[in-house]
Order: C-alpha cells, then structure tokens, then sequence
C-alpha cells in the first residue's frame, strides 16, 4: 500500500517543534511520506543547538525566513515563521502535492507580534477556505467536538439555537460518520427541566431534527454535564458535543493528556495538530524528555 505525503508545519521554532520532528522522523517517515516545511539555515540551526543530526531522507519544503532561533522566547520573526510553514504546508495540499497537514505549535503572542490577523491555526482555515470548521480534540478512546471555541463564557449560551446546532451536527456526522455520539447539556443538571435554564430544549430540538435527517439516533443527549464523562459513559460513548471549551476540554485533558490531538473537520483538506504549546520551557534543553504521543497520535489520524 502507497505511503501518504503529509505536509508538516513546524510551529513555532523558539519552542520543541523542530526537536519533535528531527527525533521522531525515524517512526513518521514508516508511516508516511512526511514534507516539513524548513529551510535548510533554520533546519541546521535547529540540528546543532539540539546536537541531533539531520536524518538523510528528511524532506524538506523551503519555507524562506531567515532568523537567529532563540530558544524560548516569544519573537515577531518566528511568529511570522510559523505562520508561513503553515501557509506553505496548506499550499501542499491544496496542490494534491501532499494528502493532508499536519501541525506543530504555534505561540499566539508572537502572532500577534508579528501583525498576524487570526488568533491560530483554526482561524485562518475557517478564512482561506471560506467555510466553518469544526475543532474536535482527543485520542482513539475518547474525543470532544467543541460547539463554541474561543470566546467568553457569558456569550456561549446566544449561541445556543436549534439551527445552529443542527448545522454543527450535519457537519460532524459528514465529518467522521459515527455511530454514536453524547451531545451535553449546558446548565448544571442539564437545565432540571427549565428550572436551571432553558437552553437544553434547544440542544434537544436540534438532536431530534438531525436524527430525523439521519433516520437513525445517532445524538443522544442532552446529557448531566458532569456526569457524562464516567468510566460507564465513556464505555458508550467514543464522541462527545461540549457546549464550550472547558468544559469538555477540562475532562478530556485529565483523562488522556499527552495522547490527545486536535482534528479539524469540515475542510477541503485534512488537518491535523499536536494538543500541546510550544513548551518554552522545555524547548531546546537536553534533559527535557518530551513526550511524542500526541505527535505521532496527530500522524496516525491523518493517515487512517
């Protein structure tokens, strides 16, 4: 069977990306045909401050930006950097010259340091290709799809309509086909019938139309925010809808937090990411001992 090309954005350079990719590209080039988006000064540079040498077969893209790394630390230059591997790792696939992207982490401050518009990776998907997508997060045992994303918590709730969520259902469904999937509910107790709220009758309007759709039921729910994420439920259940950010990222996080990746659905192309920041901290040091689950778990998707 033909390996698949996948392009690979380096993320952020002041942090552990390239150290991710030049320790592990004996395991991801047997999975696929990786093309990381690097010049060769940027590369070189890489390879002597972590004293690890650069494997034969390891593919580059040049994405051109000329800089001095600097382990660590928040900068315009890699800011912009990771910004346009990650334009020319989209590029690649766009030309069917790879089958899919797969990213390393950015830092949002130094995007913003560098003039860029989107707050990340999500952001400028949902702007090039001119469509939503939908954030989903996890491993093989369990994985979130997050209704609202990026915004405060006060707002999440006007966001909350039978049609808008219908929409994001249709679309997970398109997305990953699944059999099963819990949707929660927003209130403490799932609303207690409208005494807590009322925005779980509009979560349930919405489950009811898609399983109509389907003519099947698929959705389930809404369930007990915090009782939806026990060892019995997660027997049931491999999918979960949250309704905003932490509350499904909080329990997925506790649960699997260095195998768990993010997947973007919903796109022309297929995305993936690591589910962890660019380690400032630990980039670039010798006894830093980083873990390459959620890297290799971020490969393995895209390739399924």
């Amino acid at each position: 069977m033909t390996k698949k090309t996948i392009a690979i954005s380096v993320g952020d350079i002041n942090g552990i990306g390239c150290e991710l990719l030049l320790r592990n590209h004996k395991i991801v080039s047997s999975l696929c045909n990786p093309i990381y988006c690097i010049n060769d000064d940027l590369l070189k540079q890489a390879s002597q401050i972590l004293n690890i040498d650069i494997p034969i077969d390891f593919k580059t893209f040049q994405t051109h930006k000329n800089f001095k790394i600097k382990p660590g630390k928040v900068s315009k230059k890699s800011g912009r950097f990771s910004y346009l591997s990650f334009l020319d790792a989209i590029k690649l696939t766009k030309e069917n010259k790879a089958d899919g992207v797969c990213t390393m982490p950015i830092n949002k401050k130094a995007w913003q340091k560098a003039g860029i518009k989107y707050v990340g990776h999500t952001d400028m998907l949902r702007d090039i290709f001119k469509t939503d997508a939908i954030m989903m997060l996890g491993c093989e045992q369990m994985y979130v799809a997050l209704f609202t994303e990026h915004i405060p918590l006060k707002k999440v709730a006007k966001e909350i309509t039978k049609n808008k969520l219908f929409n994001f259902l249709d679309k997970f469904f398109r997305s990953e086909k699944p059999s099963k999937v819990a949707v929660l509910g927003l209130n403490p107790h799932a609303g207690d019938d409208g005494v807590l709220g009322n925005e779980e009758k509009e979560i349930a309007k919405a489950i009811k139309k898609i399983n109509d759709v389907l003519g099947s039921e698929i959705f389930v729910g809404p369930f007990v925010p915090d009782t939806i994420f026990t060892p019995q439920m997660r027997e049931k259940f491999k999918y979960f809808i949250a309704m905003y950010h932490d509350q499904g990222l909080a329990p997925l996080k506790a649960l699997y937090f260095e195998e768990g990746i993010n997947v973007s659905l919903g796109l022309p192309i297929k995305r993936t990411s690591v589910d962890h920041g660019t380690a400032f901290d630990k980039a670039y040091k010798p006894d830093s001992n980083i873990s390459n689950l959620s890297y290799i778990n971020a490969i393995k998707k895209l390739i399924e």
